[in-house]
């Protein structure tokens, strides 16, 4: 996979399914076990569609179902009602929903979808063997492909790092099709920030060796973690580098020196780095929203919208009146306000266009002033990251103090040192790494993702489901007398 695939979603292809009637079913059989395509349903799956296992399936009223199997051969459904096999009759509704959603036409039956495109031929001689036929088509104008993210799902295998970083991306929302996948990028600065809000070496270290513990499997109650365990441990290695440039180790310790600056001593120096980082980053999401507008909606969308060349214009201009007045250079200033005026300029005719009359002029107007407050907000937003740092520096200076208090008073006093500096170093562990984690995803979802996502994409959800052999059955399939199965099996 080339560079430039790994920054888009999954490609996706249209196909359909094409089978003689008497083969659909075991054509279905295969796709569900590929577990690789999504299959267009009728009314999405609504009444119509629902056929007698799943009348008896809501006959049963299994509370806690099993998860649904598929059933290789057709299965005796009133047997399957009478024993139970909630998990069996499960699968096979769901079947009964893809084959009431079938096109027929004589004696051919045709269902559509979508398939990763590097699953096509894979899939394609899956169902071959069973008589049917996986068939490409051209994709539906004005519908977008669903999407998947490279290494979620049914993705085709990504890295440990990319994998890991894939829920931070799919906790805020789907990925448009069209639009960049921002995994990679998205994970780094997530990682940067909870850093900079985390600096400690020795905490730092010790979310490390939870990272190695969790890749261990250890413990195994944490084993549905274990895919997690390098974001962890790069959260870990931020705040280690974070703190040996802090020069904070459990604390102001002195075990290490301050290779950058001292929070408590230069906060000035860390809020200023801090907004300045966040002022880098802003600009970086809005370079990723002009191309994501313009995939979306051509240059049209890409230059109108807050988002794209509008809303870069305002952010740059105003970037640019803010470093005038900061270096006192007039030049600057107008510049930066003719590139401001220009930016909202644009903004302004979009707004315009959807709104007319005077009403459509003040509605206007309002939301290009918020429009100017949320640039503003969003920017001073990012002095928590020093806000943040300077709390976890402030707890490690209280923890030491209070251990340095209780050395020097015997040996009670060196016992209760030794507990004070354990307790309070497990306390602020445990409340900053939940702070930093909260706030980071805070910044991350509100003043990034906002300016790259416009709207939101479906989720590639394909049929799968896992498939019991004839021989593995525990009931007789249509047709065949339980009797004789029960011989076979004996």
């Amino acid at each position: 996979m080339g560079r430039a695939e790994t920054a888009m979603p999954v490609r996706m292809r249209r196909v359909a399914l094409v089978a003689p009637e008497q083969t659909l079913r075991e054509s279905l059989v295969r796709i569900a076990e590929a577990g690789c395509v999504q299959i267009d349903l009728a009314d999405d799956g609504g009444t119509d569609t629902r056929g007698p296992a799943a009348r008896r399936l809501q006959r049963l009223r299994v509370e806690s179902a099993a998860p649904p199997v598929l059933s290789e051969a057709p299965p005796d459904l009133d047997a399957l009602e009478r024993e139970g096999r909630a998990d069996l009759l499960a699968g096979e509704a769901q079947l009964e929903e893809r084959l009431g959603s079938a096109v027929r036409h004589g004696g051919v039956a045709a269902l559509a979808g979508w398939c990763p495109q590097t699953e096509v031929g894979p899939t394609a001689a899956r169902v071959a063997v069973a008589g049917g036929a996986l068939v490409p088509l051209r994709p539906p104008r004005g519908i977008d492909p669903p999407t998947l993210l490279a290494g979620a799902g049914t993705a085709p295998p990504a890295r440990p790092v990319r994998r890991s970083f894939t829920p931070l991306v799919s906790t805020y929302g789907t990925v448009p099709y069209t639009d960049l996948d921002p995994t990679l990028p998205a994970g780094i600065v997530y990682v940067v920030m909870f850093g900079l809000m985390f600096g400690d070496a020795g905490h730092g270290l010790l979310l490390v060796l939870g990272a190695l513990l969790l890749r261990a499997g250890r413990p195994r109650r944490a084993a549905a973690l274990r895919p997690l365990w390098p974001f962890v441990a790069a959260a870990g290695a931020a705040a280690t580098l974070a703190g040996l440039a802090y020069g904070e180790f459990f604390g102001p310790t002195g075990v290490l020196p301050v290779l950058w600056l001292e929070p408590l001593q230069e906060p000035m120096r860390l809020l200023g780095a801090a907004v300045g980082l966040g002022a880098v980053l802003l600009a970086v999401a809005y370079g990723a929203g002009i191309v994501n507008r313009w995939r979306e909606g051509g240059p049209a969308a890409a230059l109108y919208s807050t988002t794209g060349v509008a809303g870069a214009a305002l952010y740059l201009g105003l970037a640019a009146v803010a470093a005038a007045v900061w270096l006192g250079q007039t030049v600057f200033g107008a510049v930066g306000a003719l590139i401001a005026v220009a930016g909202l300029t644009l903004a302004g005719a979009l707004y315009a266009t959807t709104a007319g009359g005077p009403g459509g002029a003040v509605q206007t107007g309002i939301q290009l002033f918020d429009t100017l407050v949320r640039i503003g907000s969003n920017v001073v937003s990012f002095a928590r990251l020093a806000a943040f740092g300077l709390t976890h520096a402030a707890l490690g200076a209280i923890v030491w103090d209070a251990t340095t208090a209780l050395v020097g008073r015997g040996a009670v006093g060196a016992v209760l040192a030794v507990a004070v500096f354990l307790v309070g170093n497990a306390v602020t562990f445990s409340l900053e790494a939940l702070v930093a984690g909260v706030q980071a995803l805070r910044l991350e979802f509100y003043e990034l993702f906002s300016r790259l996502f416009d709207a939101e994409g479906h989720p590639f959800r394909p049929w799968q489901l896992p498939v019991q052999r004839a021989r593995e059955a525990p009931l007789t399939v249509a047709g065949v007398e339980h009797g004789s199965v029960r011989e076979e099996r004996s």
